[in-house]
């Protein structure tokens, strides 16, 4: 698979992503907003020991909010949660939300989101995401989008000390919903990946994560990524959040599962994960396009939540490919250039 085919969240029917960052003098940070045309189910898993969050309670499948319009993915680590407001406000201007009164307008939009932590890398302390963010990364947000690397709310991203980002991928899969029938289902990813861990296994100078569109890059490539590896520290604070969609209609509890099996595409993609110091938390959506097969139906969820670890971790994998060198923080294309030969 090329580096261009890897896929899109927005392969997924009904899902639009807009990005909205600052990388002038004093600023390196962004939002990342992913958009529903239509309310949608979602779910939250976080595993991370220090998340930065918002509205990941009225995820669980016991409460009473059925569905979302967006999530809000964004830098600033807790100042960033704002970004979340701009978001809210853009919504409620059209008078999306859940509804509280008999008029159109009476509405409460419900944004999840989640930060990462990019203070003071290339931009001063107090630089960070606020609630126009949101509103232009929502006034932005396309399908298709294609834009990754280092954009948006991964614009400060760092990934075992190279540099992060934002990645995408995504996958079909085809189930069968009789004994003559098939489905075809798409399952998308978009990961903003700022982890502690590495993505890339010194020892061979590739993903941990087998990439079959990827070369073993030359001995003297593999010893100058090994030596700027042992120079460099990973940062004290980090998180790895995102998205996982697909097109069919699932209820809470499995779209819960699906953000679950989430994290099982960020363990192969990144070692260590779900550290003390990461806030790794990933958000599921589903936007109902499909119905699920009705003969056997964990089989069905079973493949599905398969596939999403799979994008998952491309998805990852793709951030970190894509990103670009800034400063002293070298990307891994530049380290590596003829793993792309």
């Amino acid at each position: 698979m090329a580096l261009s085919d890897r896929g899109s969240l927005t392969d997924v029917d009904g899902l639009a992503v807009g990005h909205f960052d600052k990388a002038t003098r004093g600023w390196r940070t962004g939002t990342t907003v992913v958009l529903a045309d239509t309310p949608v189910t979602a779910g939250v898993e976080v595993r991370g020991g220090g998340p930065g969050t918002r509205e990941t309670d009225a995820l669980a499948p016991w409460n009473l909010v059925e569905s979302i319009e967006a999530i809000c993915l964004s830098g600033g680590s807790a100042y960033g949660l704002r970004a979340a407001d701009g978001v809210v406000d853009f919504l409620a201007a059209q008078g999306r939300g859940y509804p509280v009164g008999t008029l159109p307008h009476e509405v409460v939009p419900v944004v999840p989101a989640a930060v990462i932590f990019d203070l003071g890398r290339g931009g001063q302390f107090r630089n960070h995401p606020d609630a126009s963010f949101g509103t232009q990364a929502a006034a932005k947000a396309r399908a298709p989008q294609h834009r990754r690397g280092s954009i948006g709310a991964g614009i400060g991203a760092l990934a075992g000390g190279l540099r992060g980002g934002v990645g995408m991928a995504s996958r079909r899969v085809t189930l069968r919903t009789d004994d003559t029938t098939t489905l075809t289902a798409t399952v998308g990813a978009l990961c903003v990946v700022n982890a502690r861990g590495s993505l890339i296994n010194p020892s061979s100078g590739l993903p941990w994560e087998a990439q079959s569109d990827l070369k073993a890059p030359s001995r003297s490539e593999r010893t100058t990524l090994q030596k700027y590896l042992a120079t460099v520290a990973p940062p004290s604070f980090n998180t790895t959040i995102g998205v996982v969609a697909t097109d069919l209609v699932l209820t809470r509890p499995e779209a819960t599962r699906l953000a679950m099996s989430a994290h099982d595409g960020l363990s192969r993609a990144i070692r260590p994960v779900h550290t003390l110091a990461d806030g790794d938390t990933m958000f599921s959506m589903a936007t109902g396009r499909h119905e699920l097969p009705t003969n056997d139906r964990t089989a069905a969820i079973s493949r599905l939540l398969a596939a999403s670890a799979d994008c998952v971790a491309a998805a990852c994998i793709d951030a970190v490919l894509h990103a670009t060198s800034i400063g002293n923080i070298a990307a891994y294309r530049d380290l590596v250039p003829s793993a792309f030969r």
